[in-house]
């Protein structure tokens, strides 16, 4: 019985074959990237000021579910023994959006132009290619689909 413990393979967390993190890691990538769509709006629409708003509630948004994301990342960079590009990513990806809510905080014009809008497009790229590595399109070995 020891040697059949000792040679368990570890699985990743997840519910119906699906891993949690991948799943967790949609709703950040979205908010990230819609936070560069909001912010690339506001710059075109001369100042209206609607268009920041909606990237000052995406980006908390993104980091709210993306710290949930984070945990479940990390258990199962250690569960697995990988996956920590991924993880890493999405950190380096999270700590660039918390500096970038704090630059959104600022008034108008000077919340987005500049630092605001690079600060976001370098997160969602971060964010993005961590959902790029924690393959989240893949299903979790051994679960097949019973028909």
């Amino acid at each position: 019985m020891a040697d059949t413990l000792g040679h368990r393979r570890s699985r990743p967390l997840a519910i119906s074959g699906r891993r949690i993190a991948s799943t967790l890691l949609a709703i950040p990538i979205v908010c990230f990237a819609g936070a560069v769509l909001t912010d690339w709006a506001y710059l075109g629409s001369d100042g209206h000021l609607t268009w920041l708003f909606f990237s000052t509630w995406l980006i908390p948004a993104g980091l709210v579910v993306g710290g949930f994301a984070a945990v479940a990342l990390l258990i199962d960079a250690v569960r697995l023994r990988g996956g920590w590009l991924a993880f890493l990513l999405f950190v380096a990806a999270w700590a660039v959006e918390l500096i970038n809510s704090f630059v959104h905080m600022r008034d108008g014009w000077t919340a987005v132009a500049g630092l605001g809008i690079i600060l976001s497009v370098i997160g969602a790229v971060l964010a993005l290619l961590s959902g790029w590595f924690a393959a989240g399109d893949r299903p979790v070995a051994g679960w097949e689909e019973r028909r």
